[in-house]
């Protein structure tokens, strides 16, 4: 599958070809599988290229959740299609210091495990920092790993992920374009970022060893790979964005070979995406219409009615009005589009002409999921909507797609323990066998970092404690038990941060559930820049389960709306069903997140912000409502917003 820049031939897996203001070569890919697979395939042919003609090929390798798909592509190449890597050398690009190989977060272990122990390369070709060096001695030992990739030939072709901070490897910003392969200091960034992986950020190193940004540059091919909304920001700065020392990705733009490899979601912040008008001609339709009436109301700060054709001309926006009649004309247009999206039913209102609803109206009474990743996700996410839908008498189901057993703290577990300890005690009720069960959880609690290969034991009294506060939550907004379903679904169950790609035993879970209930309506997390990464995967299996049971009769009737999390919000112009809440419903919305006390005040896994996340849930809610105020629309104390999701043609 080969990319291609011509309007005449278009890939059906790659957008956004035409020429923009970067600086460096991107490619759009539709998903972050569509582009690694061809990533790994251009890995691939290199490979057998340099077999063809006798030769090693050097490859430099990056660690990360971005590569991670296009290791298992290249697993594939090798036990289908027959791919050796006998004749590959690997360098990686960075290491923990100090950090053991053994370790859970170690990059040796990494490599190992999503590629090494799986492909034919030779041990003695493989290359990883090495983080148990001596202080002293890490000087010799980083100038030997130069002379290494050196004597090997040089790097062929160099992958890279790129963090928060515009860093490459591990090179912070501050780093030169001289630097070569060193130990260096950590941003503070970069190390909440990794804060999940090692159990909290008190856990994670300050130091690291890291090729330079030299190095990299000496590659004759660079390829980096960026996944995700939270990446969105790093990379328009790091391909529209001046060379500079303080975002060292930028040293990239003097590349001479460089690409970058993006999905739709990491792309939304390039000037081509974000606001093509300003890059040149523009095919407009309803929905980037849209989008350029409400970026030009809030640029020049003016509700969407009063906008005049001074405003759209004075702003790139001729062309647009030139696409119909008027200012006028189109105000009214996109205000009655943004109105339409506003209702107070999610299930749809019944008895009422619902051509400019978001939901149908009948049936009046419908069968509705919502799928909830984490046990709290569903009342953070859309509590409100939640709670109306069972108010307005529809058959409400929610299911918990994982236990979210890793994310609670070993205090939490301890409590818990030590309750039916006691409790077992009074009522004489405590065996051999139970004591033995606590103590093998108890020795676990504290034994390793937070999220870190912990025992069956102690893993399943976190999963409990989360299953009764969802139960909490869920009873709270008005379901019986019946209507309460945990799926527990297995990649999810590997005990550690890292999970394990979604299999067929994920998708037929949920075929079975969607079976049982066969709703009319399904909420679902849309939240790709959860930067756990479990929203996107849950995602993938819910479209995966409904792509296969297309042909259902049901599914005829079924309509999937998206949410999004804790993390960010839809944007104005993609909302699709937004749905007001009054101040006490945000109130009782609270209540209902207040429910799992084990996410309260300081849960385990917060990402990169401070807020409790029932302040990021009422923040973002109040937000959406003062947006549709800003344009002009009716004042509401907060929004749920929706997108709904549509199945491809080709399905």
């Amino acid at each position: 599958m080969q990319p291609t820049t011509s309007t005449n031939a278009p890939n059906p897996q790659l957008k956004y070809t035409f020429k923009t203001l970067e600086r460096i070569p991107v490619k759009i890919w539709q998903s972050p599988e569509a582009a690694s697979r061809h990533v790994a395939q251009s890995i691939a042919l290199a490979i057998r290229q340099k077999q063809q003609e006798g030769e090693h090929i050097v490859l430099g390798l990056a660690t990360g959740s971005s590569p991670i798909r296009v290791y298992q592509e290249l697993i594939r190449l090798h036990r289908e299609e027959n791919l050796s890597f006998r004749n590959v050398i690997t360098f990686n690009l960075d290491e923990y210091y100090p950090l053991e190989p053994t370790a859970a977060q170690s990059y040796v272990r990494f490599m190992h495990e999503y590629l090494f122990d799986h492909i034919d390369i030779r041990p003695e070709n493989i290359h990883i920092p090495d983080g148990t060096i001596p202080l002293e001695a890490v000087g010799n030992y980083c100038e030997a790993y130069e002379k290494k990739i050196n004597l090997a030939g040089g790097i062929d072709i160099q992958l890279l992920g790129i963090g928060r901070t515009g860093h490459i490897g591990f090179n912070e910003p501050g780093s030169w374009e001289s630097s070569l392969t060193r130990i260096v200091r950590l941003d503070n960034i970069t190390r909440k970022d990794a804060a999940n992986d090692f159990g909290g950020i008190e856990n994670v190193p300050y130091r690291a060893i890291t090729m330079g940004i030299k190095t990299i540059l000496n590659a004759r091919a660079v390829y980096l790979l960026a996944w995700g909304q939270h990446k969105a920001q790093v990379v328009r700065d790091a391909v529209e964005g001046e060379i500079t020392t303080t975002l060292p990705s930028s040293f990239l733009q003097k590349h001479p070979n460089v690409r970058f490899f993006i999905d739709e979601a990491a792309a939304e912040e390039l000037t081509k995406i974000k606001t093509p008008w300003l890059v040149g001609m523009c095919q407009w339709d309803n929905k980037l219409a849209a989008k350029a009436v409400i970026w030009l109301s809030q640029k020049v700060g003016k509700p969407i009615l009063k906008l005049t054709n001074e405003d759209y001309t004075e702003n790139s926006l001729s062309e647009l009005i030139l696409e119909y009649d008027s200012a006028y004309s189109l105000n009214i247009e996109i205000f009655n589009r943004l109105q339409h999206t506003i209702t107070g039913w999610p299930g749809g209102k019944p008895n009422v002409d619902d051509t400019n609803r978001p939901e149908r109206s009948l049936p009046a009474k419908k069968r509705v999921v919502i799928f909830s990743p984490h046990p709290d996700d569903d009342v953070i996410s859309m509590g409100g909507t939640f709670l109306r839908l069972v108010e307005q008498g529809h058959e409400v189901h929610v299911a918990y797609q994982t236990s979210g057993n890793i994310a609670v703290h070993d205090h939490d577990a301890l409590r818990f323990i030590e309750f039916m300890e006691e409790f077992g005690n009074l009522h004489h009720l405590h065996t051999e066998t139970s004591a033995a069960l606590f103590a093998k959880a108890r020795a676990d609690l504290g034994s390793t970092p937070l999220g870190n290969s912990a025992t069956h034991e102690s893993l399943t009294i976190k999963g409990l404690i989360r299953r009764g506060e969802a139960r909490a939550g869920a009873r709270f907004c008005g379901l019986s038990d019946a209507q309460i379903h945990f799926l527990d679904l297995p990649f999810y169950e590997t005990g550690s941060v890292r999970k394990k790609p979604f299999g067929s035993v994920d998708i037929q879970l949920t075929k079975d559930f969607l079976n049982t209930i066969r709703p009319h309506q399904v909420f679902a997390a849309g939240d790709l820049a959860d930067p756990n990464g479990t929203h996107r995967v849950c995602l993938d299996i819910i479209t995966t389960a409904f792509h296969q049971l297309a042909a259902e009769k049901w599914m005829k009737n079924c309509w999937l709306w998206l949410y999004r999390g804790a993390w960010q919000e839809w944007p104005i112009h993609e909302i699709e069903m937004a749905i007001p809440l009054s101040p006490d419903q945000v109130a009782k919305k609270r209540r209902g997140i207040y429910m799992h006390q084990s996410q309260k005040d300081s849960p385990p896994f917060p990402g990169n912000d401070e807020r409790e996340f029932w302040e990021r849930a009422e923040d973002r809610n109040r937000e959406t409502a003062h947006l549709y105020r800003q344009l002009g629309l009716a004042e509401y104390e907060a929004m749920e917003a929706f997108q709904r999701w549509q199945m491809p043609p080709t399905a």
